[in-house]
Parts: C-alpha cells; sequence; structure tokens
C-alpha cells in the first residue's frame, strides 16, 4: 500500500526536526507552519518549553490578513524578526517542518536574515 500524503509529511518533519536538533543544540527553534490559508511563525526555547515570540497572517496590525503568498510569507518574516531583537534573540535554527525550502517558505526565511536573526 502507498503512503498517504500525510504520512510522507509526517515522517519527513520528524527527519528534519531530529536531524537539527543534533546540531543546535541549547540555541532556540523558529517553527514555521503554512496552513492552506495562512502562515505562522515561532520563536520556540525548547530547554524551557515556552514560545518567545509569534508572528502570523491572523494578525491585523501586519495588513496581510488571510494571505497566503510571498509578500504576506515576507512581512510575517519581518515581524518575528523585530519580535526576536525585542526578547533579546539574536541566533535560531530554522525548523521548516515538512515544508519544502522553497517559495512561501523561502521568503519568510529570507525576511527574518535581513531582519538580523541569525538562522
Amino acid at each position: 500500500m502507498a503512503n498517504s500524503k500525510r504520512t510522507l509529511f509526517l515522517k519527513r518533519r520528524m527527519r528534519v526536526r531530529s536531524k537539527l536538533r543534533k546540531v543546535n543544540a541549547g540555541r532556540l527553534r523558529l517553527s514555521v507552519h503554512r496552513s492552506n490559508k495562512n502562515i505562522s511563525v515561532q520563536l520556540i526555547d525548547d530547554i524551557a518549553g515556552r514560545t518567545v515570540a509569534a508572528a502570523s497572517t491572523l494578525e491585523k496590525d501586519l495588513g496581510v490578513v488571510g494571505k497566503k503568498n510571498v509578500e504576506a510569507a515576507t512581512k510575517v518574516g519581518t515581524a518575528i524578526a523585530e519580535r526576536a531583537k525585542a526578547a533579546g534573540v539574536e541566533e535560531a535554527y530554522f525548523d521548516r517542518g515538512g515544508f519544502l525550502f522553497h517559495g512561501k517558505i523561502k521568503a519568510l526565511a529570507d525576511a527574518a536574515r535581513e531582519g538580523g536573526l541569525k538562522i
């Protein structure tokens, strides 16, 4: 029986996350989630088990509510970089989950890098 899309996605997400944990111990994790209508990102401290900063297209002050294009991803990336600086975070590792690193995910990462976050 062939694997379903969801099963393959979950396997890819766990593979990416486990490899990143081995290499980036002690650093914060910049976790990205993309749904059919929105994109969100969290800066997570895995040791303390808390979210340090977050940004999403659901926030009205970003002006991209309900959009999920490259422009919206760029604004979310810029917002998370600003919020990370305000929280005193300068570097994190980028956890793309099971999503491929191109298009919206790449635009978000590039905007966060341009905003001063080392990922």
